[in-house]
């Protein structure tokens, strides 16, 4: 069996790292450490929680304390970007376990927080500075920090980086640190995009693949409910909840304003949640945050903002209540459970308009995944861009050459009305009308319903029979005198 020792860190740091409960290297430790050692570049492929930050994070820091170097004031010797706050504050925490009693210091910039707080933490200079790039290009324009000093350059979460526009602020920040780097890039999927971002970011890089991309953690079992709607997702969703009071779990929705509102309902029929989305500050988040990880909150509703960087073991449950439009997305939820070596369920829920995503995310993980209810979406071609030829139609929710079937989904997006006009069913459980869909607009806008047309009518009437009179009188513009006079009247409002 491998130990750290093994892998060249001195016997200091593996003493350390003993007292500190960490005895036995992960595969993607095993193999990146070493490398990062010698001083290579490194792509790292993994899974999520299987301990990347360590195999970047010791190897780093082990560097860097042998030369004994220290940051001049407003300036770092290593940079780590990461997508999300989370995800920063997750990775500076491991790092500062590493460091104990060494006379290295570690910064955190972040959305969301003081940025004077900020600037004046980086006036001494930091060793190591994990940051997310947009918090850093401000403090960088303000000259609160420079990068001249940096050696290492660590790109954690990549891909999502780049699914979040990122990729620009990554182009300005790799100009501002020295070429004479060691670049280490980490990522728990390969797309095309991040072996393009290698190519221009890394020299001759090493890479490291210990699990397929795509590949969910081994400890994860799977499940999927087909459903009709929305209000079926949450009955099942509070049914699971019920089977597990002891269980913690993560919640995911696609959208911020479908977390708050399945947060409210959930907490509204009395279960102890929270939620965590982009537009919670900061310190919300950490709220929320902490609850959940010391049991206080048993259920926490997300975006994919926080994703990432949850790093909470006891972690028994994670729901996709919403599939995610992009199917890396879903190995990174799902990631959530099963840490450390313990193991996890995924439950997903599958909308008919759901059913490409979800043939998307079994085609990118090689699997199919357990039915757990329902009977899958056949011939049902999901909301979103039309696919060349006739769409296939089963119940009217089929999707044609020309657009929305005439069926179910339409009525479910409409004002709670069926085809034939009869009303929606009542919904099964009290207080689900706050996950309704948004109600239908309203005929008129207002100041437009009956009255309002009438008078608008009468005024035109009005109009038409002073434009009679106007007729009598002489035009000295063109064409008919009503179309003159309305030119006129154009120009003076023009020139006014």
């Amino acid at each position: 069996m491998t130990t750290f020792s093994d892998l060249g860190l001195s016997q200091d740091m593996v003493s350390h790292l003993s007292t500190q409960g960490f005895t036995t290297p992960t595969p993607i430790q095993a193999e990146a450490i070493p490398l990062v050692l010698a001083g290579h570049d490194l792509i790292g492929l993994a899974q999520t929680g299987t301990g990347k930050t360590a195999a970047f994070g010791l190897p780093m820091i082990e560097r860097m304390a042998a030369d004994g170097k220290r940051a001049d004031p407003r300036n770092i010797r290593a940079l780590i970007l990461a997508p999300t706050r989370e995800l920063v504050n997750q990775i500076a925490a491991n790092l500062k376990l590493f460091v104990k009693k060494m006379p290295l210091r570690i910064g955190v910039v972040v959305g969301g927080a003081s940025v004077n707080r900020q600037a004046q933490q980086l006036e001494r200079g930091v060793e190591i500075l994990v940051a997310t790039p947009g918090r850093l290009l401000d403090l960088i324009n303000r000259k609160a920090v420079t990068l001249t000093q940096a050696r290492y350059l660590v790109l954690d979460e990549a891909d999502q980086m780049l699914d979040l526009g990122f990729i620009h602020d990554l182009r300005k920040i790799s100009k501002l640190v020295p070429k004479n780097r060691q670049t280490l890039l980490f990522s728990a999927t390969m797309p095309k995009s991040i072996a393009e971002l290698a190519g221009d970011y890394l020299t001759d890089p090493k890479k490291v693949e210990v699990t397929p991309p795509g590949k969910a953690a081994d400890k994860v079992e799977q499940y999927v409910h087909f459903v009709p709607g929305k209000d079926q997702k949450t009955t099942i969703l509070k049914q699971t909840l019920n089977e597990n009071p002891d269980g913690r779990a993560i919640v995911f929705s696609r959208t911020k304003h479908g977390a708050e509102k399945l947060a409210k309902h959930l907490e509204a029929v009395g279960y102890s949640v929270a939620s965590i989305h982009g537009n919670k500050s900061q310190g919300q988040r950490e709220r929320a945050l902490k609850g959940f990880r010391d049991g206080e909150i048993k259920v926490l509703v997300a975006t994919d903002v926080a994703a990432r960087g949850i790093d909470i073991p006891a972690v028994t449950h994670v729901y996709n209540y919403d599939l995610p439009e992009v199917p890396d997305a879903y190995v990174h939820r799902i990631g959530r459970t099963a840490r450390a070596g313990r193991d996890g369920i995924a439950i997903a829920f599958c909308a008919p308009d759901e059913a490409r995503l979800l043939r998307d995310i079994e085609k990118l993980m090689g699997i199919s995944i357990t039915v757990a209810s329902g009977q899958p979406h056949v011939g049902v071609l999901p909301a979103g861009p039309a696919r060349g030829g006739r769409g296939q139609s089963r119940g009217g929710q089929g999707r044609g050459g020309e657009g929305r079937g005439q069926g179910a989904p339409r009525a479910q997006a409409g004002a709670g009305r069926s085809q034939g006009g009869m009303p929606k069913a009542p919904s099964p459980f009290a207080g689900d009308e706050l996950l309704d869909e948004a109600p239908r607009k309203k005929d008129h806008r207002k100041g437009q319903g009956p009255a309002a047309q009438a008078a608008h009518q009468a005024q035109l009437a009005k109009r038409n029979n002073n434009g009679g009179r106007r007729r009598s009188r002489p035009s000295h513009g063109s064409g008919t005198p009503a179309q003159g006079q309305r030119r006129e009247g154009g120009a003076r409002r023009e020139e006014a």
